[in-house]
Order: structure tokens, then sequence, then C-alpha cells
């Protein structure tokens, strides 16, 4: 389905140890993160909390595990903080991501954003909506670190996620719209997208030519259905598992990574499930996995 040369495994570390919530895995040793990743069959990963500050330390560790990085959170205010702060910022985030050989960084924009506050629900509609001078503020930065991140051999990779300024389809749709092609790709997530009530299919159906990375997440659709009963934020929707694996959740993959593969799609596809490790065990989460996407794909 995939061609091998030019689309690779990886997950992150979210699932053994969280930034939002460090707590979560404070247990995990980045070196057993690291192995475990590299014991179930994973060739890259993402950056977490326990990770090392010093680029040439990660990368010694990742090549002695026949691992690499695949790209970077990168947390922008373009709506609230100038533009040089974010430039300066964002430029410090690509020194460490080519020290490490990546090309790629997933920004979100981290404005009035509610994802981290535990005493806001998440799917009660207070969140921010931007206005008119906000979305222009927000587009015309990322083409300008988007042209930044090309100019050094990256991929700008906007990753909408729940809680943000941008969560829904239609969102989404308008910051595809407004950004330029070549500057601003999606980091396409499957289980952002189902959480907020979209269609994943559909959207990667709208948007496969600008998906520059992509995270594989699977919901269990009772849970968000609770968590919209008990009106719990989304760090509280993260503990009582919301999330899982490909494959253990409701999300069909199939027409997902069919369409993905039709689409000539070049990158990673990278495991992103943030669940509680006390009660999902990390590495037996990242083995159902990874077989789960042999299964799929063939990879």
């Amino acid at each position: 389905m995939f061609d091998k040369k030019h689309v690779s495994l990886g997950i992150a570390p979210i699932g053994w140890c969280n930034d939002d919530m460090p707590e979560l895995g404070a247990e995990n040793t980045f070196r057993q993160i690291v192995s475990e990743m590299a014991l179930a069959g994973f060739t890259g990963c993402e950056i977490g909390n326990k990770y090392p500050s010093d680029p040439q330390e990660l990368k010694k560790e990742l090549d002695l595990r026949g691992m690499r990085i695949a790209s970077r959170w990168f947390s922008s205010f373009l709506i609230t903080k100038s533009l040089a702060e974010n430039e300066d910022a964002f430029k410090k985030e690509l020194d460490f991501l080519s020290a490490v050989g990546a090309d790629r960084i997933n920004v979100s924009e981290q404005s009035y954003s509610i994802q981290g506050k535990t005493d806001v629900p998440v799917l009660d509609d207070k969140k921010h909506i931007m206005n008119e001078d906000e979305w222009k503020l927000l587009a015309e930065g990322l083409d300008h670190l988007g042209k930044i991140a090309a100019d050094r051999g990256f991929k700008l990779c906007f990753h909408h996620h729940m809680g943000t300024v941008v969560q829904t389809a239609a969102e989404t749709d308008k910051l595809m719209q407004m950004t330029d092609p070549s500057y601003v790709f999606l980091c396409y997530d499957t289980g952002h997208f189902t959480f907020a009530g979209e269609d994943p299919l559909l959207m990667l159906e709208k948007y496969a030519d600008r998906v520059g990375h992509v995270h594989l997440k699977d919901m269990r659709l009772s849970v968000v259905e609770q968590v919209r009963k008990d009106h719990m934020s989304f760090l509280d929707a993260v503990r009582n598992g919301s999330f899982t694996v490909p494959g253990d959740g409701d999300v069909e993959f199939g027409p997902i990574f069919s369409l993905l593969s039709k689409a000539g799609y070049k990158g990673w596809l990278l495991v992103e499930a943030e669940q509680d490790p006390a009660k999902a065990n990390p590495l037996e989460y990242a083995v159902k996995a990874r077989r789960y996407i042999a299964e799929q794909t063939g990879l």
C-alpha cells in the first residue's frame, strides 16, 4: 500500500510521559521510553519532556536504537505575541531539529488555548473564537514561519487541536484557504478531528495534498460522550481514556490509509495516543498499534 522508501512509522512518547501532566508516567525514564519504542518496531518518534536537551546526546541515544526524530511540537502565539518573538523561538526549534536530522515541525496556535485548563470543559463551546483580525495575524504569521522552515528544508505542519483556536472542520478549512500551500501544511490528526465531531476521512479527502505529517490516534467514543455529559476538561478526557492507539477504538483507519496511499503521501505515520500509562501499559499498546498498522498497510 505504502512505499517503504517514502513512508516511515513512528510513535510519540505521550503514551509513556505527558508534557501537560508530568505526573503521568513520571516513573518512566527516557532510555526506557525509546528502548520500548524500538522494541515495538518503530523507527522514529517525537520529543517529550524526558528527552535530553542536548541534541547530540539525543541523536546518539536514538542512533543506538535505530531510531530518529520525526518532528516536534511548537507552540506559536501569533495572535497574542509579536511576530519577532514567535520567529525567534521558532528558529531555535529548527536549530534543534536540524541537529537531530528532522525535517518536520508541528505548529499549534496556543493563544487562548483551553487544552491545559483543568477547570474548563473541552466540549462546552468555551474555546476562543477568532475575529478576522486574529485570523489575518495567524495566517500571515504561519506563512512567514513556513517560509523560514521551507528555506531550511522543513515543512511547517499545522496541528489542529481540541481546545485551541483551530479545532473544527470549518476552522481548519479557513486556515487552509488563508495560508500558502507552499509554506503551510497540515498535521493531520485522526483523533482530534474525531473528538471535535468531524469526519477525519472527509477532511483527508479535502486536504490530502496538503498533509505534511500524520498523527494516528484512535478514539473511544463512549468515553467522549461521557466527557460531554460530565463536562470534563481536555486533560480529564485524556486521563479517562478518550484516546487510544489505532485499532483499539472507533476510528475506521482502513479508508484513511487507502486514501493516504492513493494520494502518494510521503513522510511519517506517527502513533500519538496520549493515555495514562498506569492504565494502559505503554509497551503493550505500542506493540498493539504496530501490529495493527502492519496488518492494515503492510508496513
